[in-house]
C-alpha cells in the first residue's frame, strides 16, 4: 500500500528488499541510469512481490523521460493539434518506451477541466475547459498506455482545474461539490470504468470535505469516488492513489508523513505516495500501531492489497 520515490538503483533495491514496499516512484531527481541499465529489474528481483514502478509522464512540462524518449506535447497542445486517434498512437508509443524501461504505472492522463493560463498549476496540463473534450482525449491517452502494458492513473479527483492555488505551496480550494458535478466530475463518470486508477488531489471541496481535511485524506472524498452515486457515476473498483504526501504543503503544513499516510489509508486510499525512502521504517512502525489499535482494520488492508494486486495483474479481476 506504500509507493515511495527513489534516487536510483541502490535506493530502490534497498527499500524493496528491506522494507517490502508495494511500489517505487521515478521522479525528476531519480538517476536515469536506473531506467537504462537494468536498475528497475534489479529492484523487482529484490522484492518479495511484484512492485508498481510509477512515473509522472504526461508530456509537455511534466515529463521525466523527455531526454530519453523525446518530447511529447502538453495535453492542451495535443487536443488543439491532434485527433483522438493520433493521441492514442502517441500514448501507445510513449507507453512502449516506458515499458522497455520497466515502468508499469503512469500517473497520467490529467482529466482536470481547466481554462487556466498555460503556466498555471494545471494550465496546459488540461486538454480543455470542455468536459467532453477532456473525456475524449483522456480516454484515448489511457487506452494507448493500457495497450502498451502501462497502467494509467487519472488525476486529480475530484477536479483541480478551477483551483484557487497550488497544492505544492499551500492549501487549495476548488468550487463546491455541486458545481464540480456540472463540470469537473463529468469525465470521471465515463472513465472510472475504463480500467485506470485514480489519483485524489489535496483539494478542499466545500460540500464534501471537512475543513482542514483535503480530499486525499478525506473519507467523504474516497467514498464519493468509490461509490459513484454521489455524482452519478458507476462504482469505482480500481486502486485509489494519493497525490504526493511528503512534498506538498497542502499536506505537510497539516500533518507529518506518518500521520498523513495513516489518514489516507484509513480514509480509503489503496496506495499512499510520497517522495523519499528515508521515512519508510518510521511509517511502517506507525502503521503497525494503527492496525493494532483497530483504526486501520485488517479487512481494509486486505481489500486494498487485493485491489492493488489486480491492478498489477498478479490476480485476475477488475
Amino acid at each position: 500500500m506504500l509507493t515511495v520515490g527513489v534516487t536510483g538503483t541502490a535506493d530502490a533495491v534497498q527499500v524493496a528488499s528491506a522494507e517490502g514496499v508495494g511500489g517505487i516512484f521515478v521522479g525528476s531527481w531519480t538517476d536515469q541510469t536506473m531506467l537504462t541499465s537494468g536498475g528497475v529489474a534489479q529492484a523487482q528481483a529484490a522484492s518479495a512481490v511484484p512492485m508498481m514502478v510509477t512515473i509522472d509522464e504526461e508530456g509537455g512540462r511534466v515529463s521525466r523521460v523527455a531526454d530519453l524518449l523525446g518530447e511529447d506535447p502538453s495535453a492542451r497542445v495535443t487536443a488543439g493539434t491532434m485527433t483522438p486517434e493520433q493521441t492514442y498512437e502517441m500514448a501507445l508509443e510513449r507507453g512502449r518506451g516506458l515499458k522497455n524501461f520497466g515502468i508499469t504505472v503512469d500517473f497520467a492522463p490529467v482529466v482536470d477541466v481547466s481554462a487556466q493560463d498555460d503556466d498555471e498549476v494545471i494550465g496546459d496540463r488540461s486538454y480543455s475547459d470542455d468536459p467532453a473534450v477532456v473525456t475524449q482525449y483522456a480516454d484515448a491517452y489511457a487506452r494507448g498506455l493500457r495497450d502498451a502494458g502501462i497502467f494509467p492513473v487519472l488525476k486529480h479527483f475530484p477536479g483541480h482545474g478551477s483551483s484557487s492555488g497550488d497544492s505544492h505551496t499551500g492549501a487549495v480550494s476548488v468550487p463546491p461539490l455541486d458545481e464540480l458535478k456540472t463540470k469537473d466530475l463529468i469525465p470521471y463518470r465515463t472513465l472510472v470504468t475504463s480500467g485506470a486508477g485514480v489519483m485524489v488531489g489535496h483539494l478542499d471541496v466545500p460540500g464534501l470535505t471537512t475543513e482542514g481535511v483535503p480530499a486525499s485524506i478525506s473519507p467523504e472524498a474516497m467514498a464519493l469516488l468509490r461509490d459513484g452515486t454521489g455524482y452519478g457515476a458507476p462504482p469505482f473498483t480500481g486502486p485509489i492513489f494519493t497525490d504526493d504526501l511528503s512534498g506538498m504543503a497542502a499536506i505537510t503544513s497539516r500533518l507529518g508523513i506518518d500521520r498523513a499516510v495513516e489518514a489516507a489509508l484509513v480514509a480509503g486510499a489503496d496506495v499512499a505516495l510520497w517522495l523519499t525512502t528515508d521515512d519508510v521504517p518510521q511509517v511502517l512502525d506507525h502503521l503497525e500501531q494503527v492496525v493494532a489499535s483497530g483504526e486501520l482494520t485488517p479487512e481494509r488492508v486486505d481489500a486494498a492489497v487485493l485491489t492493488n494486486a489486480r491492478a498489477k495483474g498478479v490476480v485476475q479481476g477488475c
